[in-house]
């Protein structure tokens, strides 16, 4: 099959649903002969099912594109390590590693269980390093890889969600840092914020646990962007999951090589960058502050407008 991404293999974890489904088509389309890894769990992390890896193995296959099921839990070491492996005993190779997965247990911080903290930070955390360990021992020999790690926009601030804000913020700088560890090697990890109706946020792109007393999640990312759906020309919704895969098969391909460590968003048919942080405002001082003038100083000069 000819394409961009013809002779290349591809690993897409949570790729039999949403985001992670629609990827791992693009991807097959494209040329790439894909690993559709999916637990097939339900949203808060329990019971597992073939079905869905195998539905889209059968999507590609049927439009005569390469594609395997693995059905490992990737929040396991030995899960990770084997849905690398499976990659390499089909297909003698891995070019491409696109992180998909996430479980939420929602509740506010005061009524949430141990349990419920760890169970999303293991599924939709730790899931993307243990696949992504493994993917850059390869990377490493080959001196070539692309990662691309799907986020969300949760850790700016949402209600109910410190344990799925903690993971994808963890997403956030675990991508910067893997982007500097593995940069030198040729390999390039990026990470995508996207905003689209899935079985994890299965309202509308603008009704993420909010109401009108809160910033929406474009406020507090200060994007000032049109909503969603005005003058949309697509025959699909702007909600769709697929308008996501595009930037994330652009990030998994040659064609951005400086894009190293960073987060885009999409929505609809907007992309955008966010910008890494830095320092904004800072006060100098010869000697450690004492109470009074930081009494005195901070308003002034950092907090004045908080």
């Amino acid at each position: 099959m000819s394409g961009r991404f013809a002779d290349q293999v591809a690993v897409v974890s949570g790729g039999g649903r949403g985001i992670g489904r629609a990827v791992a088509l693009l991807l097959a389309e494209e040329g790439a002969s894909v690993v559709v890894n999916d637990l097939g769990c339900e949203i808060d992390g329990t019971g597992a099912s073939p079905v869905f890896a195998d539905q889209v193995v059968k999507e590609i296959t049927d439009n005569g594109g390469k594609a395997v099921a693995s059905y490992e839990d990737v929040s396991l070491m030995a899960g990770g390590e084997a849905v690398i492996q499976k990659a390499v005993d089909t297909y003698g190779q891995l070019d491409i590693l696109v992180n998909s997965v996430g479980v939420r247990r929602d509740e506010m911080i005061f009524n949430m269980r141990p349990e419920d903290f760890e169970v999303v930070i293991q599924n939709s955390l730790k899931s993307y390093f243990t696949t992504t360990k493994y993917a850059c021992i390869l990377f490493r020999q080959q001196r070539y890889g692309r990662i691309v790690n799907l986020t969300s926009d949760a850790g700016l601030g949402e209600i109910g969600m410190s344990n799925y804000s903690a993971a994808t913020e963890g997403i956030v700088g675990m991508t910067r840092t893997i982007a500097r560890d593995m940069g030198r090697y040729g390999v390039t990890c990026n990470a995508v914020s996207p905003v689209a109706k899935t079985r994890l946020f299965p309202g509308g792109v603008d009704s993420y646990r909010t109401s009108g007393i809160y910033p929406t999640p474009d406020d507090r990312a200060g994007l000032g962007l049109k909503e969603p759906g005005i003058g949309w020309a697509d025959d699909n919704s702007p909600e769709d999951p697929a308008n996501v895969a595009p930037l994330v098969a652009y990030l998994a391909g040659e064609g951005s090589p400086n894009a190293n460590g960073y987060v885009f968003g999409v929505r609809g048919g907007d992309i955008y960058l966010y910008t890494n942080p830095e320092v904004e405002r800072a006060i100098y001082h010869e000697k450690v502050f004492s109470m009074d003038e930081l009494d005195d100083l901070v308003p002034r000069i950092i907090s004045f407008d908080m």
